[in-house]
């Protein structure tokens, strides 16, 4: 069997709270040190060659996973203003083409953007912001080469099809809450966030089509450490509001669309425990807030007194349901509600109180969320609905009939029989008692004697939920017996307000409790056995997973991790890394003894002993701004160093991507199938 490359020691200490631990290889944060990149291509060719034998198997999952998807495939146009927009794909491309038409789908097609082009010569693109000026002539959007996460800003002139001269690097782009880009209503002014050293989003700036970015205006300055700073254009097109967001703690400022050389005006001003969100509707705010109300609540007030004494009630708190976000349209409003676990949606009269009625599902698990939905005076509320084993489907709910209008279904061009699988919803007890909902989704034929794969999922951190959402790629598990789940575990908002706060800072353990007590209720309800049991989770649903194999090291045969955040205790520590500032209140700082106690006694990295692993499969992006590189690449090196067995730990780096991984359709395609081919492989599944 060929050794694992053996990484150099450089012992490094560290000092807090009378405490020193030494760090081996924290050396690794070096990216531009030869040793560094010396050490991370030895791991790529060691996982290369212990992954060899698998080659052909990647290869069959691949051709499986792409026969699933329709090569030649167009989005649901949307309308917005004189044009309807919609994204296609090509057989063989990587990336969609951006395009509209003009009045009518019957219209000739005009490329706004074809991705492909645009990615020629890059091993990475990534395209953000998409905003078309309100008189459709120039079109802003935003590039990303490396995938970290820093885009370059774009015009383009839709008439004569050139770009305009400026272009404006190191802004945020929508892959932070689809928020990048927005213009005034004079077709004229673009505003844009920039990044600052730490990837902060904190300057708002304003700029004039043509001018030098050099002049442009600064708006707006976050200096808070602890916030960062969003914006976006309200759907009736009459603000550009500001979003301020701490892990416990929301601002809003709004500047009026039509007047963009105007001042921000302030919403409410922060408030530490107060967390708002607001939705403009014809002179008014209708704000989701948590004041006086743990599961949140809906309130309104009038746009020239908006401070929150002027809030009035519509929507009171209720112990059951979590209010989550609000969406305002002419004729109606919608309140995305969360009870017993799963999404559900409000839907009113334009006062929020009257004719009240809920969208109707028919699983009992499910994944549902509302599309862009650019129009603000319509009849028509687009969703984007799946289950375990519903391909997603684009619907057209006429609010006024309560008709559901299936516009588009996911299609499986290599056959799919939904009837041939269950899905379930079922129920483990964690230590302390708490009843965690895990969906699950196996073949109709399978037998509960134990000897079934599983892979478990989970996550489990910043409120996320993970719903029961339709994901092709994984019936080249199911389809050879895999069971798979995913452990709706608290630190999300599954439950409501308090399973979010019971999965965090000094409650962060219970998190990981409850995903082995779902991995153990698995056993016991016979669907597998230890032996046939895999777990998967990415960035703090790898912390989540490795937190787990830590500490349960006996209870799993495999583990995929991946851009695991591992190392808790030194990275809170440094406030130049990104995200660090803003997270104090989702996994505390280090600077406070207590969190640092009880960060220290779950963190991965600083966790590992002398016992025996499962079989792990680590990995990142080179240029992750988000979990860096160094973390998974130090705790793939102390494994080895410590494990008491030869179970196989393999780390995988792309050299060209961040923390999604890689960017083109095909390329991601190739990434799942190597995941999946590790675990076919090391839980012997025939």
């Amino acid at each position: 069997m060929t050794s694992f490359p053996v990484a150099p020691k450089h012992p490094h200490e560290i000092s807090q709270h009378g405490q020193t631990r030494v760090d081996d290889y924290y050396w690794m944060r070096e990216k531009h040190n030869p040793e560094t990149m010396n050490h991370l291509h030895a791991e790529s060719d060691y996982l290369e060659e212990m992954m060899q034998h698998t080659q052909p198997l990647q290869e069959k999952l691949f051709n499986e996973m792409k026969a699933r998807i329709k090569e030649n495939d167009a989005s649901v146009p949307e309308k917005r203003g004189e044009y309807f927009y919609y994204a296609r794909h090509e057989a063989e491309k990587q990336y969609p083409i951006f395009c509209r038409k003009h009045g009518t789908l019957e219209a000739a097609e005009e490329i706004l953007l074809d991705q492909n082009q645009l990615a020629e010569g890059n091993s990475f693109c990534s395209v953000s912001g998409f905003a078309v000026s309100p008189d459709g002539k120039k079109f802003a959007y935003g590039v990303d080469w490396g995938g970290a996460e820093e885009y370059t800003l774009f015009v383009k002139n839709l008439t004569t099809g050139k770009l305009y001269p400026e272009s404006i690097e190191k802004t945020l782009g929508s892959a932070y809450e689809r928020m990048g880009i927005e213009w005034g209503n004079d077709s004229q002014t673009l505003f844009y966030v920039l990044l600052n050293d730490s990837q902060r989003p904190e300057k708002l700036f304003r700029h004039k089509l043509g001018a030098d970015p050099k002049e442009d205006v600064l708006l707006f300055y976050e200096e808070d450490e602890a916030f960062f700073l969003y914006f976006f254009k309200t759907r009736d097109d009459a603000y550009i509001m500001t979003f301020h967001h701490a892990t416990d703690s929301r601002e809003m400022r709004f500047l009026d669309a039509d007047r963009p050389e105007g001042e921000l005006k302030i919403l409410q001003p922060r408030i530490d425990g107060l967390e708002y969100f607001a939705a403009h509707h014809q002179g008014k705010f209708f704000i989701v807030n948590n004041d006086g109300a743990k599961n949140s609540k809906l309130s309104v007030t009038p746009v020239n007194s908006c401070g929150k004494e002027n809030w009035t009630d519509v929507i009171p708190h209720r112990a059951d349901v979590l209010v989550e976000m609000i969406d305002t349209f002419a004729d109606f409003i919608v309140v995305s509600e969360r009870k017993g676990g799963v999404k559900q949606l409000r839907i009113s009269a334009a006062d929020g109180v009257s004719a009240v009625r809920y969208v109707p599902f028919l699983e009992p698990s499910y994944n549902v969320y509302l599309e862009a939905n650019p129009q603000f005076e319509t009849n028509l509320l687009r969703l984007n609905y799946s289950s375990l084993i519903t391909p997603v489907s684009i619907i057209d709910y006429h609010v006024d009939t309560g008709e559901w209008e299936i516009k588009k279904e996911e299609e499986i061009p290599s056959g799919y029989d939904k009837s041939q699988y269950v899905s379930e919803r079922i129920y483990a007890t964690a230590p302390d008692g708490t009843q965690v909902p895990l969906s699950i989704v196996y073949k109709k034929d399978l037998k509960k004697d134990g000897n079934n794969p599983v892979l478990m999922y989970g996550y489990g951190a910043y409120g996320a939920t993970i719903d029961a959402w339709f994901n092709s790629n994984l019936f080249s598990l199911i389809d050879r017996g895999f069971v798979f789940g995913i452990a709706h575990i608290r630190g999300g908002y599954d439950m409501g307000r308090d399973w979010y706060d019971q999965g965090k800072v000094m409650n962060k353990k219970n998190s990981f409790t409850d995903f082995i007590a779902c991995a153990e209720h698995l056993i016991v309800e016979g669907f597998t056995r230890k032996e046939k049991l895999s777990i998967e989770g990415a960035s703090a649903g790898g912390l989540l997973v490795s937190a787990c194999t830590t500490m349960r090291p006996d209870l799993f045969k495999a583990v995929v991790c991946r851009v695991p955040f591992t190392d808790v205790v030194t990275t809170m520590s440094d406030p130049t890394i990104p995200l660090t500032t803003l997270e104090y209140n989702q996994w505390g700082n280090p600077e406070n003894k207590e969190h640092f106690d009880y960060m220290l006694s779950y963190s991965p990295y600083d966790n590992i002993r002398a016992t025996a692993y499962p079989d792990m499969f680590i990995s990142t992006g080179l240029n992750d701004p988000r979990v860096a590189f160094w973390e998974p690449a130090k705790f793939a090196a102390k494994l080895r160093e410590t494990s008491t067995n030869n179970n196989l730990i393999v780390f995988y780096i792309n050299y060209d991507a961040g923390h999604a991984g890689a960017s083109g359709r095909y390329d991601s395609i190739k990434e799942q199938a190597r995941y999946y081919a590790f675990l076919i492989d090391r839980l012997d599944v025939k």
